[in-house]
């Protein structure tokens, strides 16, 4: 809907619902990042979703609350909520799960953690913030959504890493606005978002994770590009 067929009221109710959904998102943030709230969860796992879970949970409340119809599902515009969950989480999972394994000795969440918390992530960031600030032009909506993301991450310290920490999520703000577009899938979403904190995250990184990273990453991209392909080639391979 563009912003001059906006009624005075739409807007207004608009801007409540992102006032609402960003303090629930930030108040849970704080919570569970510089408060001790989160102590007594001795599991790693459990711990790092546990990190991420507040703009989902604003979103959902926002959505309650304002009785507001969100537009990203799990499979998107997919016929089958199948093919996405191989493609964006079973193949990185076994893929790097198994050369962590060999490197390691050790079979670790760790992937499935980041690409969950990752999930719940842009269940608030592009599976509502972005939706509602769709009237407005492109570009604002992005720098928008990044400020707003940037803000929750409540690291406001004034150095080169934060400055190119901001960049790199304007670039994914735009990025995965595109995904989500195309898409219409929080699981696709999630998956390129996870791909960042993964490589940031995982240190037992050789030159053979990153390439294992970055062939996921292709893959991605086209499946996004050739989902009919996809559709007729792979998932009568996988009923």
């Amino acid at each position: 809907m563009e912003m001059n067929k906006l009624t005075k009221e739409e807007k207004q109710t608009r801007i409540k619902a992102i006032v609402v959904f960003f303090v629930i998102a930030i108040l849970i943030r704080y919570a569970t990042n510089k408060t001790g709230l989160l102590s007594p969860v001795s599991n790693s796992f459990l711990k790092t979703i546990l990190q991420g879970v507040g703009p989902a949970i604003g979103a959902i409340v926002t959505c309650y609350i304002f009785k507001i119809k969100t537009t990203m599902t799990l499979k998107g515009n997919a016929s089958s909520f199948v093919l996405p969950l191989v493609i964006f989480w079973l193949v990185p999972i076994f893929a790097l799960g198994l050369f962590l394994f060999f490197k390691t000795g050790e079979v670790s969440g760790g992937i499935l953690s980041i690409l969950i918390y990752a999930l719940f992530e842009e269940t608030g960031w592009r599976g509502f913030l972005q939706p509602m600030l769709q009237f407005l032009p492109k570009f604002a909506g992005i720098i928008i959504v990044t400020v707003m993301w940037f803000v929750w991450h409540l690291n406001f310290e004034l150095s080169l890493s934060n400055f190119i920490f901001f960049l790199i999520l304007l670039a994914g703000s735009w990025g995965m606005r595109a995904i989500a577009n195309k898409t219409h899938s929080l699981i696709a979403v999630s998956a390129f978002h996870a791909s960042y904190d993964i490589y940031a995250a995982t240190n037992s990184r050789s030159i053979v994770f990153d390439l294992i990273l970055a062939l996921c990453f292709v893959l991605w991209i086209l499946y996004v590009i050739e989902y009919r392909w996809f559709k007729k080639r792979v998932l009568l391979d996988l009923k």
